[in-house]
């Protein structure tokens, strides 16, 4: 089953993560006031919804309640921003994002709810969007054209197992460069050591297998 995010606020940011999702195969609800804006973008998402963003009954009435996901990219709009997340969390959205123009407004995000902030220039929409397709996934790296690295949790099938015995060369086309534990990252991978659930695996692969990643 498809991931439901609703990406609310359509500038440059939240456009490029509202597509990025959708062409990696999420549902995609998006919402902006608009209606310009969600015309040039409604075929490409599964939904585009106008509402105004700072006012919480508005967007409470959007259906958020049913998403996953929602991602907050107003940066610029600091009253549109704490709306958004309130409503997001009021109606029990499980995870909240939030881009944030400076430190301050990171920090009043947070304390309005945003499960986690980020800031536009140490995010990309596109990076964003690749995390949030895998509840494995922390974090996203582009190498070059073809390559991406991956740092993630292992999949809970794979905890307990070793390295030996997944053969993600063979499963995935990916290889493991580091593993990160209690005691810091090491470069070097004993693949006869079984994974722990808490461990942190730097993975290094082509971007045309994240599909199979992210399944």
């Amino acid at each position: 089953m498809s991931k439901q995010i609703a990406v609310l606020g359509m500038g440059r940011f939240g456009k490029k993560t509202a597509l990025s999702l959708a062409e990696m195969g999420a549902d995609v609800m998006v919402v902006d006031a608009d209606p310009n804006v969600l015309a040039k973008i409604s075929d490409k998402v599964t939904y585009a919804i106008e509402a105004d963003l700072k006012n919480i009954e508005s967007i409470a009435g959007t259906g958020i309640e049913n998403m996953e996901v929602v991602v907050v990219a107003m940066g610029s709009d600091l009253t549109a921003s704490i709306m958004s997340v309130m409503a997001a969390k009021e109606v029990g959205v499980p995870f909240v994002l939030a881009k944030a123009s400076d430190e301050r407004m990171g920090q009043i995000l947070e304390k309005v709810g945003a499960d986690k902030v980020i800031f536009p220039e140490e995010e990309t929409g596109k990076r964003v969007a690749r995390t949030l397709m895998s509840d494995s996934f922390m974090d996203y790296f582009d190498i070059d054209k073809n390559l991406g690295m991956i740092e993630m949790h292992p999949k809970k099938e794979w905890v307990g197992k070793t390295l030996i015995e997944l053969n993600l060369r063979k499963a995935y086309h990916a290889n493991v460069v580091a593993i990160k534990d209690e005691d810091g990252m090491h470069a070097f991978v004993d693949p006869s050591r079984p994974l722990e659930e808490n461990d942190e695996l730097l993975v290094l692969l082509e971007k045309s297998d994240l599909k199979k990643l992210q399944k």
